[in-house]
């Protein structure tokens, strides 16, 4: 109870707008803990506000101080506050790395990289995380632990990061849970991210869609043509297309998330606008005869640097890497076939009538609309994307987008004029 009184005093103090004489004018502004987990070490770091530090060791800190004439004092006071061991009581190392100063919520913080390891060839387990740097001296402060990457547990640098708990004045260690999971578990997360990575990107889905749309037809004399009257023939081009995209966006994912290769997000970015852009206009008339695989295998390999991109901010070791590159690619061609599965019977529906020139036309005038708006926006060119709003309702709405383009479908099945025959201009038909 006497432990509680001071922090009930300075609640109170609190509570009526009285003077807290610890806390200054600067607003209260709280530490954290980041955890990475890994196969033999965990890393992280550390986040200390700058106006909280300063109070805790009584010093007057500025930015440039604290990396200057008191960073030598303050390494070894925070290295003196922090403490790790095994299950059995066995002492962990820990290491602070450079420190450097961040701006974080709007406050300056000092930031210190951190590593942990068990001892020698040791794997990470269940560990205690001693702690107490600011908080033992300054009874309101307040330390948020968090994990943020554990591939075992399926916690990955994304949204999934895990609140440990908090470090305070009555709090100062806590157990990190690193012994449990599979990696099995990693891979259904990556599994996980890759879908989710491709189910909300409207620039790979109207890629994929912008590709599907001539599927069922066939390429001559410059036009798009009915294909043959059965639909296995639609299928097995489906089939090709979806293949070529993944060949190509697995080969540059490997070589990009494995370090061969590394390329600047915004050119990427601006080149698979640019994908939609050639396949919408392919869409319109075809460029080169099958040329639909040739775009997919080609546009692919763009695809595979951005999906890399999210790989690599992941820091996978090699043994989690191979895995995780296993597990993105599994979501990435489940979501793809997910998409070709609802989409693809309508169109096949709709190449069969009369009606499937507008259909095509239109549909492919809109990805041309949305590539060049993408390709303007990630070029700085422009500073927004128009068409975001519509972009973001359509992908988050799949269903309903698929349903109502089958009921387009059937629609026209029943009341529009049914198409040429194979081999004859698309919308002859209609005109006789």
């Amino acid at each position: 109870m006497r432990r509680l009184l001071p922090v009930l005093l300075l609640a109170a103090l609190m509570l009526v707008g009285g003077p807290v004489p610890s806390a200054g004018a600067h607003p209260m502004s709280t530490s954290a803990v980041l955890l990475d987990i890994g196969a033999d070490r965990v890393e992280g770091e550390v986040q200390l506000p700058l106006d909280r530090l300063a109070i805790a060791v009584h010093r007057d800190l500025t930015a440039s101080g604290v990396l200057g004439a008191d960073r030598a004092f303050l390494t070894s006071y925070v290295a003196e506050h922090i403490g790790a061991s095994g299950d059995d009581g066995t002492p962990w190392t820990v290491t602070l790395g450079a420190p450097a100063v961040r701006t974080i919520d709007a406050s300056a913080h000092l930031v210190y990289p951190l590593t942990i390891r068990p001892p020698a060839d040791g794997n990470v387990t269940d560990f205690r995380l001693r702690y107490d740097v600011i908080v033992e001296e300054l009874l309101t402060h307040q330390v948020i632990a968090t994990v943020r990457y554990d591939f075992d547990r399926g916690i990955l640098k994304t949204d999934d990061a895990e609140t440990l708990g908090v470090f305070d004045w009555d709090t100062k260690s806590l157990t990190v849970p690193a012994g449990e999971g599979s990696w099995l578990r990693g891979f259904a997360a990556t599994a996980a991210l890759g879908a989710r990575h491709v189910g909300e990107g409207a620039d790979h889905l109207l890629f994929l869609l912008m590709l599907l749309v001539p599927a069922p037809l066939i390429a001559a004399g410059g036009r798009w043509r009915t294909a043959a009257p059965s639909p296995g023939r639609s299928v097995w081009r489906v089939v090709h297309v979806v293949t070529a995209f993944a060949v190509g966006h697995s080969l540059t994912l490997a070589l990009a998330a494995s370090g061969v290769i590394d390329l600047p997000s915004r050119p990427v970015e601006t080149l698979i606008a640019l994908s939609i852009a050639v396949s919408a206009v392919h869409a319109l008339r075809p460029l080169v005869a099958r040329g639909e695989v040739l775009i997919a295998a080609g546009f692919g390999l763009v695809h595979g640097l951005a999906f890399a991109s999210l790989i690599g901010d992941l820091g996978l070791d090699r043994g989690s890497l191979v895995t995780t590159l296993l597990g993105f690619n599994l979501g990435i061609e489940l979501t793809q076939l997910l998409v070709v599965a609802l989409v693809m019977p309508s169109l096949l529906v709709l190449a069969r009538t009369a009606v499937y020139p507008v259909f095509r036309i239109g549909l492919a005038v809109v990805g041309l609309a949305f590539s060049v708006s993408w390709m303007l926006e990630r070029s700085t060119l422009t500073s927004s994307d128009p068409f975001e709003g519509v972009q973001t309702w359509l992908v988050g709405h799949p269903l309903p987008v698929a349903a109502t383009v089958a009921a387009a479908a059937v629609a026209a099945r029943l009341l529009a004029p049914v198409g040429p025959p194979a081999g004859e201009p698309v919308g002859t038909a209609a005109r006789r």
